[in-house]
């Protein structure tokens, strides 16, 4: 039987895209200088905190960039401390599959999902983003084969807690050049996401895009702990001291196999979803009980390399539709007065 699927228009390939929104050598050589100082707090070369940080999703370009450029004034205050890496997640993944996708899908929430305007939209969001801020951003690689529409422009990519366990993930993950983060999955099996790192760590042969291509392994593949969902559908989290030493170990194990080893052990912590139980204030709380565990633990000090905070203009969230400016219309996120106190504190606590 025919597939049914109704083929509506081809859309330009990631170089066609590009070369039609071209990056200039300026944005290029902000990311390669960025790239570089990421690298350097992966390897251990140098001890800032990465803050990977931003709203739940990047729904309205205007608010974004104005999120971002705040941003830019605190980070120049903290930048012997903390190097952040904005969140401008532009596509979502929805739990049952319906609702809001994010501006790859509807670059307006209000209207009909639109591709072709979607992939303009993600582009020309993270060039202004380099442009009028000078920061790289991160991105969910929520669908590996559009990762490379914004390759020349993302400082950072993380992998979701249900692509986890996906091979064309774990496979592109391997060739992208910069640091991946792969999350536990939503059940909390944290082997899963070791052997998401270890497969991407490694090199691969695979389909990509029409093309056989060849990867080398990506070094800088990490975990980030989000916290889980039990069996009886509670949000647990897995932030705590202890939950970062049984980390510490899942790595030990790995490097203690020759064929599994992998480069530095790391983790980014993700103070939302279910380590605060979606309860956008405890990230405050939490964040802070991360920078204890870090003092007490060289182990987990040298371990932890960032937090990952959902943060906008506006606390809490609103539905499609209710136009407050600044306000998550997906994951509730801490306002802009929180955030800014919450960084400050944490330059000083790290």
């Amino acid at each position: 039987m025919e597939m049914k699927m109704e083929f509506l228009r081809r859309l330009p390939n990631p170089e066609e895209l590009k070369e039609q929104y071209p990056v200039s050598a300026r944005i290029a050589q902000i990311k390669q200088e960025r790239d570089e100082e990421i690298r350097a707090i992966f390897e251990g070369r140098s001890d800032k905190l990465l803050l990977v940080i931003g709203p739940c999703s990047a729904d309205h370009e205007d608010a974004v960039i104005d999120y971002i450029s705040r941003l830019r004034r605190v980070q120049d205050q903290v930048k012997d401390k903390i190097f952040m890496i904005p969140r401008i997640y532009t596509n979502k993944p929805r739990t049952i599959g319906v609702g809001y996708k994010g501006m790859l899908h509807q670059p307006d929430p209000e209207k009909e999902a639109d591709m072709l305007k979607g992939i303009i939209a993600i582009r020309q969001l993270h060039k202004r983003a380099v442009e009028e801020t000078g920061f790289t951003c991160a991105d969910e690689m929520l669908y590996p084969e559009n990762h490379r529409y914004l390759s020349d422009l993302l400082s950072y990519v993380a992998v979701g807690a249900r692509s986890v366990e996906d091979q064309q993930h774990r496979l592109t993950a391997s060739g992208i050049g910069i640091p991946a983060g792969m999350k536990n999955p939503t059940g909390g099996d944290l082997s899963v996401m070791m052997n998401s790192i270890i497969a991407a760590q490694h090199g691969h042969t695979f389909l990509y895009r029409g093309w056989e291509v060849k990867t080398a392994g990506n070094p800088y593949t990490h975990a980030i702990l989000r916290g889980y969902v039990d069996k009886f559908g509670r949000n647990m989290p897995n932030y705590h001291y202890e939950d970062l030493m049984n980390l510490l170990e899942y790595y030990e194990e790995a490097n203690a196999s020759e064929e599994k080893h992998m480069a530095n052990p790391a983790v980014i912590i993700d103070v939302n979803h279910s380590n605060s139980g979606k309860r956008f204030m405890e990230q405050i709380r939490i964040s802070k009980d991360i920078m204890h565990s870090c003092k007490v633990s060289p182990e987990i000090r040298g371990l932890v390399k960032g937090l990952m905070i959902e943060s906008y203009l506006e606390d809490g969230a609103q539905k499609v539709g209710e136009h407050c400016y600044g306000k998550s219309i997906t994951d509730p996120c801490l306002g802009w007065e929180k955030t800014e106190s919450l960084i400050y504190e944490l330059a000083e606590l790290w």
